[in-house]
């Protein structure tokens, strides 16, 4: 097996010699061995350190990687683990974001975009300040707004609307999460889960998202018929008495 000197090791793993005494430090890479005065690193360390690369390329903090390394040395599966990470952390909606112009914005909510309602709708995060126009997160909630004004609703109305809206769908969001992790991943308390846990884990985080979509869809389409009924029941009706009336019945 071949030695290092801690400046081969630090090339060889493609970082500094500084670099190298931080993570000793922090207990990521364990000492050399000690033949006198000099420090000499091996092959296991060497690859220690290739792998600390990897993850600050990929993201993970030292603190992270702290964390990961034990639980690699009893036995779980580094690809594993990031697919865990990566299933709970990574964006739950696929919309790609927009930039359109204050022309723009303007022709969707005509004379009512001012400057009022642009720092409303900044506060609410549906559009961002983005060099001469505005970054939209969501082009998906802001062609539903704008459908919305086309109709008649007023844009004031529409942003306050936004704002409860927002509240509570975070706590749907809220009750659902609580729900998987009280029964499912709070089981394992602080611990990682066992190495044959985690691969069943990470696709389970990946299933949760489009069921949390299937689960609230139906709710939302059972309520709006039940809202529907009980709010505009009376107007259907009355336009069925005239159609009937007017002979536009079928």
């Amino acid at each position: 097996m071949a030695d290092y000197r801690i400046d081969e090791l630090a090339r060889e793993g493609g970082t500094t010699v500084r670099n190298v005494r931080a993570y000793q430090d922090r207990g990521l890479l364990p000492p050399p061995r000690r033949e006198g005065r000099v420090g000499l690193y091996n092959e296991a360390h060497l690859a220690r350190l290739r792998l600390i690369g990897q993850l600050l390329e990929r993201g993970y903090t030292l603190a992270n990687i702290a964390e990961l390394l034990p639980a690699l040395e009893r036995g779980h599966d580094l690809g594993d683990l990031l697919g865990l990470g990566a299933a709970l952390v990574s964006p739950f909606s696929e919309e790609v974001p927009i930039t359109i112009t204050a022309a723009e914005l303007a022709e969707l909510f005509p004379s009512e975009a001012t400057a009022s309602s642009l720092e409303r709708a900044m506060k609410l995060g549906l559009v961002e300040p983005d060099g001469d126009g505005f970054k939209v997160p969501s082009p998906r909630l802001l062609h539903a707004g704008a459908e919305l004004h086309a109709a008649g609703v007023p844009l004031d109305a529409i942003l306050e609307h936004a704002r409860l809206l927002r509240r509570d769908v975070d706590r749907i969001a809220g009750r659902f999460v609580e729900l998987a992790a009280a029964h499912i991943f709070d089981r394992y308390g602080d611990a990682l889960p066992p190495p044959e846990d985690v691969p069943r884990l990470a696709d389970l985080a990946r299933r949760l998202r489009p069921l949390a979509g299937v689960v609230v869809d139906a709710e939302l389409a059972r309520a709006l018929e039940h809202r529907v009924l009980a709010r505009l029941g009376e107007h259907l009706e009355r336009l069925r008495e005239q159609a009937d009336t007017h002979g536009y019945a079928s």
